[in-house]
């Protein structure tokens, strides 16, 4: 049967919620509390029309993963997508929608791209002000975020001349799997916050240079449509979040599986939200400038309101809290054949762990400076696991990833020990601002200073990059953010 919008709406409240996607009525009362944003989001919407809050950050399955068949309540009816249809057709744009279609038209040329600094500031400016927040955001005061790219600073070269490089070759394999260069895309969640074509722009951008990309479980389209925009040799990794319920998890990986995906990157650094505040805050951010009102009526208000935990922190809600070393990676050996990577390694002394658990590899990392701030840089713990446990390098593969923005950056840590580089908001940003195309534009920066800087280090290949042609340093230069 079809649903008026009349019925719809008297089914706006927690004991029975329904709400209309796409044209179509769901029956959400069960699902308030498990929602991982909250039931106060649904609630917002219940007994109306919820598709543009929805579809932006939720991957096309997600109704039939999540509902059960006697909650797809059905169509509605003739009357009522007349009046969706123009209800969206008269509606008003806000300022940032405004301020955003302005930009779109005065993008620069991608010739005039020259670095992923210039990438990301087309992409500030073309992205709505929400997407932007969740993009950039880090924990409490930024600081680990800051400190992540401050640490490439502190290590310069010592690099060999009179040898010869006319032929240089930087690509290397990742778990075997072949990749033109030491890069690859690090997980990142809602890539369809920045343009309609999501995680597929990064997928079909990569498939030219047979970069590696790592698919996000808060992918905002499903697995399976990435796995479907891949080329037949592409590779695709997974970064994989647990649930705390063993039969949800697994049925991840079964789905994975079958898709073709080829590594498990079993994410430790997120068990719980942590307080990325531009986030949380970007929903007054955009009240305040759609009203131009900074005077609140209620004063002080109510002080032990909860503001929330913005984007971020509702994606993680579910997830398995208590994971050991003991009893996770068991039972995921238990479950897969593929490779295991331990994604959000801190310390040396988890490293070591790591590779007593003998898993296929690590990625140094503190998740782009979102997490625990504070956390020391990847790089950092990466020059101290050459130092302190050489031997590490030789029992398992090791990557790191965390404000990576240069070529440089991406020898240095080759150079320390670093199988492969992960970059997460740069891809984010080259397909917000351009699509497909941005990203081939990012990779083929990335291979011209990658390849520029091991020519100028007196070095042809990547297995010719070692340990004593960098240095650590005490002293730090001037930020290399100025622009002539």
């Amino acid at each position: 049967m079809s649903w008026s919008l009349q019925e719809v709406s008297k089914h706006n409240n927690t004991k029975s919620c329904w709400v209309i996607i796409n044209k179509k009525v769901y029956d959400v009362t069960d699902f308030l509390q498990e929602h991982p944003g909250g039931s106060s989001i649904i609630l917002k919407y219940a007994g109306r029309d919820a598709t543009g809050a929805y579809e932006p950050i939720h991957p096309s399955d997600a109704l039939e993963k999540n509902l059960s068949p006697s909650q797809h309540l059905g169509p509605v009816d003739n009357d009522a997508v007349d009046s969706l249809d123009k209800a969206e057709a008269s509606k008003k744009k806000t300022k940032d929608e405004l301020r955003v279609e302005e930009f779109m038209k005065k993008r620069p040329p991608l010739n005039r791209i020259i670095n992923l600094a210039d990438m990301e500031d087309v992409a500030k400016q073309v992205l709505s002000y929400r997407a932007w927040a969740y993009y950039c955001s880090a924990s409490d005061d930024e600081i680990s975020l800051q400190e992540n790219a401050r640490a490439f600073q502190r290590f310069f070269f010592r690099a060999r001349v009179m040898r010869p490089v006319s032929k240089c070759d930087p690509s290397t394999k990742i778990l075997g799997f072949e990749t033109s260069l030491p890069i690859f895309v690090s997980g990142s969640a809602l890539a369809k916050l920045g343009h309609p074509l999501g995680e597929v722009n990064i997928t079909k951008g990569c498939a030219p240079s047979k970069i590696i990309q790592m698919v996000s479980s808060n992918a905002s389209l499903s697995y399976a449509e990435i796995a479907a925009a891949r080329s037949p040799s592409q590779t695709l990794f997974f970064q994989f979040y647990k649930h705390k319920n063993d039969a949800i998890a697994l049925n991840r990986i079964r789905e994975i599986e079958q898709l073709g995906y080829k590594a498990i990157f079993l994410t430790v650094d997120a068990v719980v939200p942590s307080n990325r505040e531009r986030d949380v805050r970007s929903p007054w951010v955009l009240d305040d400038q759609e009203t131009g009102i900074k005077v609140y009526n209620d004063g002080e208000g109510t002080a032990d309101t909860d503001p929330g935990l913005g984007v971020a922190g509702a994606l993680i809600v579910n997830d398995d809290r208590d994971m050991t070393w003991e009893k996770t990676i068991p039972w995921l050996r238990s479950v897969t054949k593929l490779p295991i990577v331990i994604k959000g390694i801190q310390c040396v002394e988890d490293a070591i762990l790591a590779a007593e658990a003998k898993v296929d590899g690590i990625l140094l990392s503190n998740h782009g400076g979102r997490q625990l701030e504070y956390s020391l840089p990847p790089l950092e713990v990466l020059y101290r696991l050459q130092i302190q446990q050489p031997h590490i390098f030789d029992k398992l593969e090791v990557y790191i990833d965390g404000s990576v923005r240069r070529g440089t950056d991406v020898v240095k840590a080759v150079c320390l020990g670093a199988k492969a580089v992960g970059l997460g908001r740069p891809f984010l940003y080259a397909q917000s601002a351009y699509g497909e195309v941005g990203v081939r534009k990012i990779i083929s920066i990335l291979e011209r200073e990658i390849i520029t800087t091991m020519r100028l280090m007196g070095v042809a290949k990547i297995d010719e990059l070692t340990p004593d042609l960098v240095e650590r340093v005490d002293w730090q230069p001037v930020a290399r953010s100025a622009k002539l």
